[in-house]
C-alpha cells in the first residue's frame, strides 16, 4: 500500500480479504492485525468472505520517521481446530512537504578584515530538509527583510549557500552587518527556512591621523613670551585601537613645539625666543603617526610668520670713519657718503641721518664747525633706537699757493781767508738791491762746491706741494756756478777765475712737486772779488746795519779796493776772531737748549704719498710745527710720528 504521510488519522484504506474453499463454520473468518501504533483492522459484515476489510489509520504518519510500516493481516476460520492465513502488508508512506528546510545554526558569527578583496568567501550556509524530491531541494537567498546595504556589499550562491563579498568592507563606514538568509525547497507550496549571519568587520590600520587647525594666531611677535599658544589643532585617526591612538610632534627642529591638552585636542606653542631678524617666517610641520603597524603618518604645515619688533638700533659699518676732503671744494659738494643698517622692517628699519654733538652743553652745531664729528642714526620705531658715528675730517692739499721768496737773514756771516779764499754762509752771502735782485760775493781763486749763497723759499701748500726744488735758469750750460736742487744752496760749480768777469747774473726758479707745478724766479747778482775784497766785503756787512747793507752789496771797484789794502786786511783779522768766538757761542748754545719741537715720538701713521726721494705721512696722535730757517713758523706743516716702539723709562 501507498499512502501519503499527510493523510489523516481515521482514513480508511480497503483491503481485500481471505478466501476458505471450506463451508459452514469452517468457512467463517476472522482477521487480526500486528500491533501498530499507526493502523488499526476495520472489519464491517459477516464473517463470511463477503464481509468488507479495511485498514484504519489511527496515528498521522511521519515518513521521516517512519518511511515504510510493514504488517502482518491474519485471517483464522471458525473449524475446529481454526485454520488461519497471513499476508504481509507493506505500507509505503508517500512524502508530503511538511518539513521546512533546516539550517545547522540558526546565527553564524564571522569575522572579517576591512579592505578584504572583491570575491572573498565569506561563510558558507547549509541547510537540510528532511523530506524528499522536489520537496528536499534547496534554493539559498537573502531573506527579504535583507537591507539595501547588504544586499549591494554581499552575494549568495543559491546552491551552494556561499556569501561572498562584492563591495569594499571598511570599518571607519560599517563595523558590523546582520545578513538575514533564507533557505527555500521547491515542495508546492514550498516552505523556508531562516537563519541569520553576524559579521564583524574587523579593523585595519588603513587611515593616517587627521591635523587641522581649529585656531590660529599669526604674526607673533619677536618678543612673545615662551608657553605664547599660537595655535589650536586637532586630531584624529579613524581606525580603532591602537590603529588610533595618535602621538604628534613638531618637525623639524623648531622654536615650537606641541603640547596635549584634551583627547584630540593639541596647542602649538613658543618654546624659544625668536628673533625676526634671523628667522623672519617659519614653515612648521605638525606630524600624527598612529599606533598601527606600521605605523601610518599624517602631515599638516602650518606658516608662522613673525612681526617686527624695534630691538635693533641702527649700526654703521665702521665706528670711525676717515674722510679725506680737498680743499677748495664747493659749497655743498658731497664729503663722504655713511650708511646704517637697522635690520628691523618697515618704519622700525627706517633712518635718519643727523649730525650731533653730545655730551654736556653740546647742541647742533653745522658741520663746518668740526674736524671730528658725530652723526647719529635713528630709526622711526617705538620707541626709536639710534646708532652713532665718529667722523674725521682731513682736508687734502690743493697745490693752489706758487713758492714764495724769503728776504735775506740776517744774521752775521762766517768768514775764512785762508789761501785767498772767503766763505759766506747761506744767511749771510745774500743782500737785497732795491730793485728786489739778490747780491752776493765771492772769491777768485775759491774751489769748486764753495757755498757762495743761499736761496730760500716757502710754499703754503703741504705735500708734494710744498715740496720745492731749484734750478739755474740762466746762464746754461757749463756756467762757474750751479744750485742744490733741493737745498738751495749757490755753490762753485769749479774754480773761479779772473776770466768769469768781474760780475755773475743768475736767474734760479724755484718750482714745486704739484701737479701742474707752480713756480717763482730769483735773480742773483754774484760779484767776484779778490779774498781781502771779499772778506772787507763780508765784514762789512756783518757791522752794518740792513740799511748799510744793501750799499756794501754795490760791486767795489778795483782801484778803492788797493788803496785800503792794508787797513781791511786788520780789520779782516780781527773779524774773522770775532765770528769764530760768535760761532762757538751759538754752537754751545744751540747744542745744550731745550728743543723747541719734538720732532718724533710713538703712534700709528698713514701714508699720504710717497715717490722716489721720500714718502709724508700723517697720524692721528702727534703732530708739531716746524720752523723753517729764520722765518716764521708754518702751522700748515705738518711732521707726524712713525711707528717707533716707545722708549724705555729713565730716571726722572
Amino acid at each position: 500500500l501507498s499512502i501519503a504521510e499527510s493523510s489523516l488519522p481515521g482514513s480508511r484504506f480497503p483491503l481485500e480479504g481471505a478466501s476458505d474453499a471450506d463451508i459452514g463454520a469452517n468457512a467463517q473468518l476472522s482477521y487480526t492485525l500486528s500491533p501498530s501504533e499507526y493502523f488499526g483492522l476495520d472489519h464491517q459484515g459477516s464473517n463470511d468472505q463477503t464481509a468488507s476489510l479495511g485498514l484504519i489509520l489511527t496515528k498521522a504518519l511521519d515518513r521521516e520517521t517512519i518511511p515504510v510500516h510493514r504488517l502482518v493481516l491474519t485471517a483464522s476460520d471458525g473449524g475446529r481446530p481454526s485454520l488461519t492465513g497471513t499476508m504481509e502488508l507493506v505500507i509505503s508512506v508517500l512524502d508530503a512537504n511538511d518539513n521546512p528546510p533546516k539550517f545547522n545554526q540558526t546565527v553564524y558569527k564571522v569575522k572579517v578584515l576591512e579592505g578584504s578583496e572583491v570575491g572573498t568567501l565569506i561563510v558558507t550556509l547549509s541547510a537540510t530538509d528532511p523530506d524528499e524530491g522536489f520537496n528536499s531541494d534547496i534554493t539559498y537567498l537573502f531573506s527579504r527583510h535583507a537591507s539595501t546595504n547588504v544586499k549591494e556589499m554581499f552575494t549568495i550562491d543559491e546552491t551552494k549557500g556561499e556569501i561572498r563579498l562584492q563591495g569594499k568592507l571598511d570599518y571607519e563606514e560599517m563595523n558590523s552587518y546582520e545578513i538575514p538568509v533564507e533557505a527555500r525547497d521547491k515542495g508546492s507550496p514550498p516552505l523556508s527556512g531562516h537563519c541569520k549571519v553576524v559579521l564583524e568587520v574587523l579593523d585595519v590600520n588603513d587611515n593616517a591621523p587627521e591635523v587641522w587647525v581649529t585656531s590660529l594666531s599669526v604674526p607673533v611677535p619677536e618678543d612673545a613670551a615662551v608657553g605664547t599658544v599660537v595655535a589650536l589643532l586637532s586630531v584624529s585617526d579613524r581606525d580603532s585601537g591602537a590603529n588610533g591612538r595618535v602621538r604628534c610632534w613638531v618637525w623639524p627642529a623648531s622654536p615650537f613645539g606641541v603640547e596635549a591638552r584634551l583627547a584630540g585636542s593639541y596647542s602649538l606653542v613658543l618654546r624659544e625666543a625668536l628673533d625676526r631678524e634671523r628667522v623672519s617666517e617659519y614653515e612648521v610641520e605638525v606630524r600624527a603617526e598612529d599606533g598601527g603597524a606600521p605605523a601610518l603618518l599624517g602631515r599638516l604645515g602650518v606658516r608662522v610668520p613673525v612681526s617686527d619688533v624695534n630691538d635693533n638700533a641702527p649700526a654703521f659699518l665702521q665706528a670711525v670713519y676717515t674722510v679725506l676732503a680737498r680743499e677748495n671744494n664747493a659749497a655743498g659738494a658731497e664729503l663722504a657718503r655713511l650708511w646704517a643698517r637697522d635690520p628691523d622692517e618697515a618704519s622700525n628699519g627706517r633712518v635718519s641721518y643727523s649730525v650731533w654733538e653730545g655730551g654736556v652743553g653740546g647742541g647742533w652745531r653745522p658741520a663746518s664747525s668740526y674736524v671730528s664729528f658725530e652723526v647719529r642714526a635713528v630709526d622711526a620705531g617705538e620707541p626709536p633706537l639710534c646708532g652713532n658715528a665718529t667722523v674725521q675730517l682731513f682736508v687734502l692739499d690743493e697745490n693752489d699757493n706758487a713758492p714764495a721768496l724769503l728776504p735775506p737773514a740776517g744774521s752775521l756771516p762766517e768768514a775764512g781767508g785762508v789761501a785767498g779764499e772767503a766763505s759766506l754762509s747761506s744767511s749771510s752771502s745774500v743782500s737785497e738791491s732795491g730793485s728786489g735782485t739778490l747780491w752776493a760775493w765771492a772769491a777768485w781763486g775759491a774751489p769748486a762746491g764753495q757755498v757762495v749763497a743761499k736761496i730760500r723759499a716757502v710754499d703754503a701748500d703741504s705735500g708734494y706741494n710744498a715740496w720745492l726744488r731749484y734750478e739755474l735758469w740762466e746762464p746754461r750750460g757749463k756756467g762757474p756756478f750751479r744750485v742744490g736742487l733741493y737745498s738751495g744752496e749757490v755753490s762753485t760749480a769749479r774754480a773761479l777765475d779772473e776770466a768769469d768777469g768781474p760780475r755773475q747774473r743768475l736767474l734760479i726758479v724755484v718750482r714745486d712737486h704739484g701737479e701742474l707745478a707752480r713756480s717763482a724766479t730769483a735773480t742773483l747778482s754774484v760779484s767776484l772779488l779778490e779774498a781781502a775784497e771779499a772778506a772787507l766785503a763780508a765784514a762789512a756787512g756783518s757791522l752794518s746795519s740792513s740799511s748799510s747793507r744793501s750799499a756794501l752789496g754795490v760791486e767795489l771797484g778795483p782801484g778803492g779796493a788797493s788803496a785800503a789794502t792794508n787797513v781791511w786786511l786788520v780789520v779782516a783779522i780781527c773779524a774773522v776772531s770775532s765770528l769764530f768766538l760768535l760761532a762757538v757761542v751759538l754752537y754751545g748754545a744751540s747744542r745744550w737748549a731745550p728743543r723747541a719741537a719734538v720732532l718724533s715720538g710713538p703712534g700709528p701713521t698713514t701714508l699720504v704719498c710717497a715717490s722716489e726721494v721720500g714718502s709724508w705721512s700723517y697720524s692721528q696722535r702727534h703732530s708739531r710745527s716746524l720752523c723753517v730757517a729764520d722765518g716764521a713758523g708754518k702751522s700748515d706743516l705738518m711732521v707726524f710720528s712713525p711707528n717707533f716702539p716707545p722708549p724705555p723709562p729713565g730716571p726722572a
